[in-house]
């Protein structure tokens, strides 16, 4: 089970931004119920960063939840995203993901082909994986 492609338990309706937006965008995208704590930046279809509530939340620094505060106006998503982020593809083992994550530096893997994003996996994906064995 643990061959199996990571394609079998990624999250396949993946919320994608763009690097022009504004952060106000990531802002409603986080105030979302059940929404996974990664965002794939794509340009032109394709990925070209991430923006992780981590990222999201240095930037601001403190500011209130009012959508009127000029922060969330000013910064750009390309201001606040990790460029270049690592990625796996559709055939990934369920296996090499999770030996990935247990390295500690990633909580969320885009899932790619040619660059395009088909779906993210997260921590969360794996251990639902791993709790229904």
């Amino acid at each position: 089970m643990k061959s199996a492609p990571i394609s079998s338990i990624m999250t396949k309706n993946v919320v994608c931004i763009s690097p022009e937006q504004k952060i106000i965008d990531v802002k409603h995208i986080y105030e979302k119920k059940k929404f996974h704590h990664h965002i794939p930046v794509t340009e032109n279809g394709k990925l070209v960063g991430i923006v992780s509530l981590i990222d999201f939340m240095y930037e601001i620094k403190g500011a209130s939840l009012d959508d009127n505060n000029a922060i969330y106006h000013e910064l750009t998503v390309n201001d606040i995203m990790s460029p270049n982020p690592v990625t796996v593809s559709t055939d990934t083992t369920i296996e090499s993901v999770a030996e990935e994550f247990a390295k500690g530096r990633y909580r969320a893997i885009p899932v790619v082909k040619n660059e395009n994003v088909l779906g993210i996996v997260t921590t969360a994906d794996l251990i639902r994986f791993y709790m229904k064995k």
